[in-house]
């Protein structure tokens, strides 16, 4: 008796367990619809899980714009790097030292930016006189030929859909294209505009065209050889630039070994930003220093740009 007793008592307290759990699981199914009808019908807020993904959404706006601002404006790097040194130095001398390179680092960006749009401008002067010969070829006239090579630029480029008119020519492209469209003094622009970084070439174009019109040669086969020349003149800067990549290289290494020096002296636990910012010998060997990188930064740069010149 006492057994069937225990075994009823333990089959009654299952079947109350799986009552228990099956009337939690029921309520737990019934909350999440119950919530979301008394969210619809008393929606003064949005739900938490929208303000999650929105404040989410605004973190990456902030991050890309600050990822942009970053790009554009590279020079602004030397304000936090003369930050952190400061307080790992516990000194004003490298936010001073900031300060003076941030108007130098500016000056270098603009002039690495003008010699990339310098070699654009090369380049899409080139692919012009190919595109002018292309359409001479096919039997349109130049100032025909001229307009539809600069409008197919327009069209590559994507400016057409921006409303970007210096897409090939610069700020003088539409006057190339009132000179061309109107007949108007087409070789007069062309020289207006070669006056851009990298549109030397154009000045050549301008004289083919002034040499055919004038004397009734043929501006395809000048043009031509415009292309070819200035192809040919940008192939050379391109292998220059191949056979001095590793001077540039090792003056850059040179550049960075007192870094690495000093990162290894941290390493070391000698502090040496301490000994070079609060002690007089520091300060001498900083300066003494200083003076020596730039001017090896200077001469080396110096060789470099003298093979590039010849």
């Amino acid at each position: 008796m006492t057994t069937t007793a225990a075994a009823v008592t333990s089959a009654y307290g299952a079947h109350a367990m799986a009552l228990c759990a099956g009337s939690a699981v029921w309520l737990a199914m019934m909350r999440d619809p119950g919530v979301r009808r008394a969210r619809v019908l008393f929606a003064d807020a949005p739900p938490a899980p929208r303000r999650t993904w929105g404040r989410s959404l605004r973190l990456i706006e902030a991050w890309e714009r600050l990822t942009e601002t970053a790009r554009k404006r590279r020079e602004w790097w030397c304000v936090p790097a003369a930050v952190v040194l400061a307080v790992l130095g516990s000194s004003v001398l490298p936010l001073v030292a900031g300060a003076v390179a941030l108007p130098l680092v500016r000056r270098w960006l603009r002039k690495r930016a003008g010699t990339r749009e310098a070699e654009r401008g090369t380049i899409a002067v080139a692919a012009l006189c190919g595109a002018v010969v292309g359409e001479l070829r096919a039997g349109r006239e130049p100032g025909q030929a001229l307009l539809v090579a600069l409008r197919e630029g327009l069209a590559e480029d994507g400016s057409a859909a921006t409303g970007d008119s210096g897409s090939r020519l610069g700020e003088a492209e539409a006057a190339v294209l009132a000179a061309a469209r109107f007949g108007g003094d087409v070789p007069a622009a062309l020289r207006q505009a070669a006056e851009s970084p990298g549109m030397g070439g154009l000045s050549g174009m301008a004289a083919c065209w002034r040499v055919a019109v004038d004397g009734g040669a043929g501006l395809a086969t000048g043009l031509e050889r415009l292309e070819a020349a200035l192809r040919e003149d940008r192939r050379r800067r391109e292998e220059l630039r191949a056979q001095l990549a590793g001077a540039w290289s090792t003056v850059v290494v040179l550049a960075l070994l007192p870094v690495a020096g000093l990162g290894l002296g941290a390493a070391l636990g000698a502090e040496p930003l301490h000994v070079l910012l609060h002690t007089p010998g520091g300060l001498a060997c900083l300066a003494v220093g200083s003076f020596l990188e730039a001017a090896g930064l200077y001469w080396a740069r110096r060789i470099v740009r003298g093979g590039e010149a010849a």
